[in-house]
């Protein structure tokens, strides 16, 4: 299998295109490849890049992603600038299906199910891969923005997929302010889009989920008045105050997204002891201007859903990259199989620029796939979506490192 890494950092999009396009390639020692996987930064213009990506991969090979706040390569952690990267994946040994749909805005469910419909089914199916448009309203002003939700999404697609076949991917952010993103379709670049790429017989995939949060008291509140996302009210009370309360102020009120605390859903043992990887998190995206009524990254938890409040903790996000980078590696390599390139989906909070850390945690997964050799592309996202407790899911604050392995 041949796999070439490429990075650029150029403020013209054509140009950044063939920069990252002829590194990739030369890494490789491939011509053609079969897919492409490409990110860039909101700053670049995402149709030039596109058309000077293809203009050296080749006009017919399928190039799929999108926007990203950033982009992560074995010896790269960029978002600042104009950064860009690509990963060109060719193989006999293996095939994979490209489709997209539209519409993602109007009706999640529908368009995950014409994905799937799309890409079609094969006894040997081995994974999907697959990217969205995180925003269906873009931020204005100090109103915080309304995101597509990765829940209806997921079920559409699962609703055509064949049963037991792992979903991983993200909804693709551009930029901090949440402005309109973009997705590369195969063959073309479109927003408010889904796309995907079916594996088939020849690679198999390991994965895990990074976390990084702790309980702030443990104390369950109900969610008792939502519409969507917007949560009105936490225990029968105007819910921003109740965050007021939790923090000790109000100053967390300016902040899109909230930067510390999160709300927590625990998926294990009510009163067990805390185990961070039966939680899934949903951040804040802020507040809704002159009202108490707070906004959620992900619109999918209900009323009467027991929550806990959560404190993002940069240590323990630190140690959990180190430990499940490595422990997943130790996993490919006991199992016999050669792995063959890193993906990490990374959220975009967890950058030390936006979590006001010293190091990058994105460094810990460079490092132990630097150790193994194991070429690594990776982007900063909006929502992470992994196989976690048992199904796939849309995960907020996580890390997810996918490993591609050739059989």
């Amino acid at each position: 299998m041949g796999i070439g890494i490429g990075y650029a950092n150029e403020e013209d999009g054509f140009v950044c295109g063939e920069a990252v396009g002829r590194q990739a390639l030369g890494q490789a020692g491939a011509d053609s490849p079969d897919l492409v996987l490409a990110f860039c930064g909101g700053s670049v213009p995402h149709d030039t890049f596109f058309e000077g990506l293809r203009s050296v991969v080749g006009g017919s090979v399928p190039i799929i992603g999108g926007s990203a706040i950033g982009v992560i390569t074995n010896d790269r952690l960029s978002y600042e600038g104009h950064p860009a990267a690509a990963a060109v994946i060719g193989s006999d040994r293996f095939r994979c299906r490209v489709a997209a749909a539209g519409s993602v805005n109007r009706d999640e469910q529908g368009a995950g199910a014409l994905l799937a419909e799309s890409l079609g089914r094969e006894p040997e199916d081995r994974f999907l891969l697959f990217f969205y448009d995180s925003i269906k309203a873009p931020a204005q002003g100090s109103a915080p923005p309304i995101m597509n939700a990765s829940p209806p999404l997921i079920a559409g697609i699962e609703s055509r997929l064949a049963p037991g076949v792992p979903i991983i991917g993200a909804g693709v952010v551009g930029d901090y302010s949440f402005g309109p993103t973009v997705q590369f379709c195969g063959d073309h670049v479109a927003p408010h889009s889904v796309v995907g790429a079916m594996f088939t017989a020849g690679c198999s995939i390991d994965s895990t989920v990074m976390h990084g949060c702790t309980l702030k008291d443990g104390v369950y509140h109900t969610l008792s008045k939502i519409a969507g996302p917007v949560i009105h009210e936490i225990d029968c009370r105007p819910a921003a105050r109740v965050i007021d309360e939790a923090y000790g102020s109000g100053h967390w009120r300016t902040q899109v997204p909230v930067k510390r605390l999160s709300l927590g859903v625990n998926h294990g043992d009510r009163y067990g002891d805390f185990h961070e990887d039966e939680y899934v998190i949903r951040l804040i995206t802020g507040v809704i201007p002159e009202t108490d009524a707070i906004v959620m990254f992900e619109p999918d938890l209900d009323e009467g859903t027991e929550i806990q409040f959560m404190l993002r903790d940069a240590n323990k996000m630190m140690e959990s990259a180190r430990r499940c980078t490595a422990d997943l590696m130790d996993r490919v390599l006991s199992r016999g199989r050669k792995p063959v390139l890193g993906l990490y989906i990374d959220c975009a909070g967890r950058t030390a620029g936006f979590s006001d850390t010293l190091t990058e945690e994105a460094a810990q997964v460079q490092a132990v796939l630097n150790r193994h050799a194991v070429p690594l592309m990776g982007f900063y996202s909006g929502v992470e979506v992994a196989p976690l407790l048992g199904r796939s899911r849309g995960l907020d604050w996580t890390g997810v490192l996918m490993v591609l392995s050739e059989d």
